[in-house]
């Protein structure tokens, strides 16, 4: 078994023992088994086939880097998530971050306004010269 973990920037998102994984990048495909030799790799846009006994979960991610060396398997990634199969992870993933994107759309909007009001403000306080 091997360790494995993956964090984002909201926190762990993932850690529990497996007997093997199948990584996709957008350039190749490799499996890590027990013993495998240290690796680090970039994964910009892809997924991680998790295997531990009959179980089979997917891992879908973008801009991430994974590194192994002793038997644990440590991906760091600016989003992951977890699904049944490669379709729901990606699915899952691209939805979060369209919301993500529209989230930050709008505080971008309200900051813009809220700049606005202070510079009104502050021409109207005759406060420095703006």
């Amino acid at each position: 078994m091997m360790k494995f973990l993956v964090s984002t920037h909201q926190g762990k998102l993932y850690d529990e023992e497996l007997d093997y994984v199948v990584v996709h990048t957008e350039d190749n495909e490799f499996a890590l088994m027990k013993d495998h030799i240290p690796l680090v790799c970039v994964i910009s846009n892809g997924y991680v086939k998790m295997v531990r006994g009959t179980d089979i979960f997917y891992l879908a991610l973008s801009n991430g880097f994974l590194e192994y060396k002793d038997n644990v398997i440590q991906i760091i990634a600016q989003e992951a998530h977890i699904g049944v199969d490669e379709v729901s992870a990606k699915k899952h993933l691209m939805e979060v971050r369209k919301e993500r994107i529209e989230q930050n759309k709008k505080e971008s909007a309200d900051f813009t306004k809220q700049e606005s009001e202070l510079v009104e403000n502050l021409r109207k306080a005759k406060a420095g010269r703006l």
